[in-house]
């Protein structure tokens, strides 16, 4: 066991991650997770198809050896994720495509020998191309045919089934029957028709696969970019390299220019410019110096830094990052729902569907040949394969999609509550704003009490004591010595220069402004510092979009109305302003109470309840903790426009979710009576089946492009 397998553990509760690369569908997600149901000391299972991890929340009771055998019982293979190198995905991957190209090639050259044979060949010749293409298609379906006979023979004899266990039934006796066809003379062999099933039933199942491996390649390139360890510095002065997932709070490390950082912490000395696109989306290096928080994975450029550690391994940012991205693969939506009752219920219906059609034309005097032929094509054509990639492949590529632009969503009941949200509700402060106050008037201050007052700034981790220190630093200027330094809270920093008082803070005359401060010197009357919180990039654009999407908008805020007044007049929206967090709680149960379905975007700690209240919500990158925990979604960088950028790809996604389920439904609607009515031959369900298949996985890459 290591920290990778126990993601946390406390005196109750363990958290333990499982490799399982055996599942592949809607069904499997059912199986495991309510199969696991009943063990001792389990508090909850989340089985994620697209990472094949299963996520378990347990107590110490139940062991992760008895885990490992419950899902073994259950007839997948699992092991602690970090024992699961002979699991490999990519493996698996691999095999598909390799098994693919056999069946595929072996179809091509069984379908040229098969022409003759509908050409009209006759006797001896006709039983020739027949052995022929038996002999390319036995070994064929025992190689390509793999990975379905050892799926369906680890359901049966755990006493399950699944939907391999009609697929192999139909291949094997499709292929036993031309093989008898074959040895004793007969008109028909179908053997084109069980490789073909085989080869777009592996296609599918291919792309599939391969959808899947992009997005943990995502999430794999992601926590990449943090580095494999860091310098430190130990207690007794020593410098000791180590890995960052043995990194704590309270480390110092070492971050030379040109390296990236291995955890997220907080700038103690040094200055130099960073690399944040990681987080933020922007390109420009940002300047960094005492103070600042930096996260893993940013890129030091210029100078060396010493940076004490506030989060490291799975708790820094890039992590939390990956965990979204890796919840949006799979997700518990109303229609995955649908896609798993349907899956629970396909293997019974399927097999009692094949069985009644044997029998009804064995009752109407078909001979036994012919029933189990027309019972092939019953299983084979009813593959619910269609159904249970209907969803997971539109939420898979349209997560794909909105992470390349810049939105981290956590599942996919996000995306059909962001397709459904007809009203936002808007924080103003770090939301509509950057939340990063600039100083606009550095002229008032004398240039001989600069270095004065980045003393004092250098003492604070207010808003406004950092913007004009990250001015002055900017500039160039050095800090003077001073003497009797302390912060009253809520008011400000006190200190001695040269035997002089010297203040920074606020002033009974600021007591209307909250974007202002002052600055004292001895006897001399303060001088009064404004600043500017400016709005973020293109949210005129997005509150025009929001409009022309038929979603209103309008601003919820705890600063005063003189301070929201001139963000309403330039957006031409309504704004309620000095709102507590029970106040936005109100506005929100009043407004889905009339039927709307509330979007909040919110980002500080006080936003915190309504985000969780909203129907749906969304909070930016910068936000606090509770701010994105909270929040359904993510939204990295300084612009507002991925907000309207995820409700259009929610909206493409649900449209492309429901092209699918019809597809899929119409499907089974004609293809099952046909089968049973005799109408469809092995072949011709093998190759309808399939295809709808990909029809509906090329139906969701038309998602690559929903977040432009």
């Amino acid at each position: 066991m290591t920290a990778l397998d126990v993601v946390s553990a406390g005196s109750e509760v363990q958290h333990t991650v499982l490799a399982v690369p055996g599942v592949h569908c809607a069904g499997c997600i059912s199986k495991v997770e309510s199969g696991l149901a009943g063990l001792t000391g389990l508090i909850s299972a989340r089985l994620n198809v697209t990472s094949k991890q299963l996520s378990v929340a347990h107590t110490f009771e139940l062991t992760v050896p008895e885990l490992v055998s419950a899902v073994g019982r259950l007839g997948f293979e699992a092991q602690p994720l970090a024992e699961a190198a002979t699991l490999s995905t990519d493996s698996h991957s691999r095999q598909l495509l390799r098994a693919t190209a056999v069946a595929g090639f072996a179809s091509m050259n069984i379908m040229l020998l098969s022409v003759s044979v509908w050409s009209g060949a006759e006797g001896a010749t006709r039983d020739l191309f027949h052995l022929l293409s038996g002999m390319i298609a036995i070994p064929t379906v025992a190689y390509s045919g793999m990975p379905f006979f050892r799926s369906a023979w680890g359901a049966l004899k755990h006493g399950r089934t699944n939907m391999d266990v009609p697929i192999t039934i139909g291949v094997l006796l499709v292929t036993a029957l031309s093989l008898y066809e074959a040895l004793t003379g007969g008109r028909h062999a179908y053997f084109d028709g069980a490789v073909m099933l085989l080869f777009f039933l592996l296609a599918g199942r291919s792309l599939d696969s391969v959808m899947r491996d992009r997005a943990r390649d995502g999430v794999t390139s992601l926590l990449k970019q943090r580095a494999a360890g860091a310098m430190t510095i130990a207690a007794d002065g020593r410098n000791e390299w180590l890995r960052a997932e043995s990194l704590q709070p309270g480390m110092l490390m070492l971050v030379a220019a040109g390296e990236r950082l291995a955890a997220d912490g907080i700038v103690e000395s040094g200055g130099s410019s960073a690399d944040l696109s990681l987080l933020t989306g922007e390109s420009a290096p940002q300047s960094i110096t005492v103070g600042d928080r930096i996260h893993a994975g940013a890129l030091n450029l210029d100078g060396p830094l010493t940076i004490r550690v506030t989060a490291a391994a799975d708790q820094s940012s890039v992590a939390e990052i990956a965990r979204l991205m890796e919840h949006a693969g799979q997700s518990r939506s109303r229609y995955v729902r649908v896609a798993d009752r349907a899956a629970r219920l396909y293997a019974p219906a399927v097999h009692t569907l094949a069985a009644c059609s044997f029998l009804t034309w064995l009752w109407l005097g078909a001979g036994a040949h012919q029933a189990l032929l027309i019972a092939a094509a019953v299983l084979i054509i009813t593959c619910p394969c269609a159904l249970g990639l209907a969803v997971p492949a539109a939420q898979i590529v349209a997560a794909g999609s909105l992470m390349r632009a810049g939105v981290l969503v956590k599942d996919g009941t996000a995306l059909e509550r962001l397709a459904e949200a007809d009203r936002a509700l808007f924080d103003k402060t770090g939301t509509l704003t950057l939340g990063r106050p600039t100083w606009t008037n550095i002229d008032a201050v004398a240039e001989a009490n600069l270095p004065i007052l980045l003393a004092l700034a250098r003492a604070s981790r207010h808003p406004l004591a950092e913007a004009i220190r990250k001015e002055l630093d900017r500039r160039g200027v050095v800090p003077e010595t001073v003497v009797d330094l302390a912060e009253r809270p809520g008011t400000g920093v006190t200190a001695t220069f040269n035997g002089t008082s010297i203040f920074l803070g606020r002033v009974e005359q600021l007591a209307t402004d909250s974007l202002a401060t002052a600055f004292c010197k001895g006897s001399a009357g303060p001088v009064v510092l404004h600043f500017e919180d400016k709005l973020r990039p293109d949210v005129g654009f997005t509150i025009e979009r929001l409009r022309s999407l038929g979603i209103e908008s309008s601003i919820a805020t705890g600063d005063r109305a003189s301070a929201v007044s001139a963000v309403t007049r330039g957006l031409g929206v309504t704004a309620q302003a000095s709102m507590k967090p029970q106040d936005k709680l109100d506005l929100i149960a009043r407004l889905q109470g009339q039927g709307s379905k509330v979007l909040m975007v919110g980002d500080g700690l006080n936003d915190g309840p309504a985000l969780a209240a909203g129907y749906v919500s969304m909070a930016p990158g910068s936000a606090s903790d509770v701010g994105q925990n909270a929040a359904d979604a993510v939204f990295l960088g300084d612009s507002l426009a991925p907000v309207a950028k995820a409700i259009v790809a929610a909206r493409r996604t649900m449209h492309i979710v429901r092209q699918n389920f019809a597809i899929a439904i119409a499907y089974n609607v004609v293809a099952v009576p046909l089968a049973f009515m005799g109408k469809v031959t092995p072949l011709i369900a093998a190759l309808a089946m399939s295809g709808s298949s990909i029809i509906v996985v090329a139906n969701a890459l038309r998602l690559r492009n929903a977040a432009k």
